[in-house]
């Protein structure tokens, strides 16, 4: 990959040099003659109707309003239909057009193929239905021709964006970016918006880490570069949703979490070499509030309730699994009792590394002892719940004795995260 950037001096390390401890800015971009600064991707998918209008209002835009050298690059995701022969007929009518076809599907497959082959220096892409004003484009690449910044991305939940789309997109847009806050500690506020860039030389050094080659592949991204200490640049967009979108919002939902399962458990196992990386782009080492959670920081309190919910629900599932198959050969309490201690304490040991960011064997047994004690408040709640359903209710099925513990736990929950918060875990209390 060539690209036409400015020469600096590199610090030891090989990557950006340093400066009283903070990352220099990274040279500017210098134009050429012969070189797009920008190459903006367009991925489709059968877009035979779509497409032809979506590159010409580009490329009409980019003429005017953009000062260098651009290209527009058309990624056909495999189409049946007639897409890839407008794109051909666009690549014939326009220079700055050129089509690259694709046997598989896939956003983030098409988006490594193409940037990984381009020459410009700062690579961008967009949806095809522009749902994004391309008024934003100059603002969103700017920061990274003058090497300000190594990413860039439109954010539609910035205060002073505007926005139109339907309640459900945007409940679930926002959920999952609370997801992203409080599981991997993203500090961006929107990860999937269909409008980013990247500086070429960054690309080169991420996307060989990048495994998604769908829809989660913007938030893999991001997430690696936040963590290897790059700058993400946030542009604030007016954009109106597309009516005719053919995104499956649950599928992509489903994958997306499995992504973000996937890319935390490599962050904590150390598979994916973030301080390498940090030490080859010549990023400073986390240090104080913002120090990598395996330092022992504890997760502020967004993080500990999306986490405590996160691990409740899946401590939920586990003692209801336990007490249905203790249940058939043990009577109701019996089994109500040992499903609690078992989910008790994996909870408890769940919550002291994860929710509360505590690391070591220091008070470990003091928290697991405490914990039960916790677990007591639980079990008298569910215990409470079963003999008052017997009482007025004898004989109610299976069913509906599940759907009264599921309350009843619902409620030891919630009084389980004020007990781990303001006594069991208390930072005080652990630093003792």
């Amino acid at each position: 990959m060539t690209a036409a950037i400015a020469p600096h001096t590199p610090d030891p390390s090989g990557g950006a040099p340093l400066t009283g401890g903070r990352p220099a800015p990274r040279a500017a971009i210098e134009p050429d003659d012969s070189t797009p600064v920008l190459d903006v991707v367009v991925p489709v998918y059968n877009e035979e109707r779509d497409l032809g209008p979506c590159v010409q209002r580009l490329h009409a835009h980019l003429t005017d309003a953009f000062p260098y050298r651009f290209r527009i690059t058309v990624a056909d995701n495999a189409s049946t239909d007639k897409t890839l022969a407008v794109a051909k007929a666009l690549e014939s009518q326009y220079d700055e057009v050129a089509v690259v076809h694709l046997d598989q599907k896939g956003r983030g497959r098409a988006l490594r193929t193409v940037w990984t082959a381009s020459d410009a220096p700062v690579l961008a892409y967009m949806d095809v239905d522009l749902s994004t004003d391309l008024n934003a484009l100059l603002p969103l690449v700017a920061p990274l021709i003058s090497g300000h910044s190594d990413l860039a991305i439109g954010s539609r939940l910035s205060r002073t964006s505007r926005v139109v789309r339907g309640a459900k997109r945007e409940i679930i847009s926002r959920c999952y970016n609370v997801i992203l806050r409080g599981t991997l500690r993203a500090r961006f506020s929107d990860a999937q918006c269909g409008f980013k860039a990247i500086r070429a030389d960054v690309a080169e050094r991420l996307l060989p880490l990048v495994q998604d080659t769908a829809w989660f592949f913007d938030t893999e991204l991001l997430v690696l570069a936040e963590r290897s200490g790059l700058r993400i640049h946030e542009v604030p967009v007016d954009w109106v949703d597309d009516p005719d979108s053919r995104v499956d919002v649950v599928a992509t939902a489903v994958a997306d979490l499995k992504g973000v399962a996937r890319v935390g458990k490599a962050l904590a196992t150390g598979a994916l070499p973030v301080a390498q990386l940090r030490r080859e782009l010549g990023r400073e080492e986390i240090t104080g509030a913002g120090a990598d959670e395996t330092a022992g920081v504890a997760p502020g309190m967004t993080a500990q309730i999306v986490r405590f919910a996160v691990i409740g629900v899946i401590s939920t599932v586990a003692f209801l699994l336990l007490y249905s198959l203790f249940r058939t050969a043990m009577p109701a309490q019996v089994s109500n009792l040992l499903a609690l201690v078992i989910t008790a304490v994996a909870n408890t040991a769940a919550n002291r590394r994860l929710t509360f960011g505590i690391r070591g064997k220091r008070h470990a047994g003091r928290s697991q002892v405490e914990g039960l004690v916790v677990f007591g408040l639980g079990l008298v709640l569910t215990s409470g719940s079963l003999a008052l359903l017997d009482v007025l209710s004898p004989g109610a099925s299976h069913v509906t004795e599940l759907v009264v513990l599921v309350i009843a736990n619902a409620v030891a929950t919630l009084l389980r995260f004020v007990a781990y918060r303001s006594w069991v875990f208390h930072p005080r209390r652990q630093s003792a």
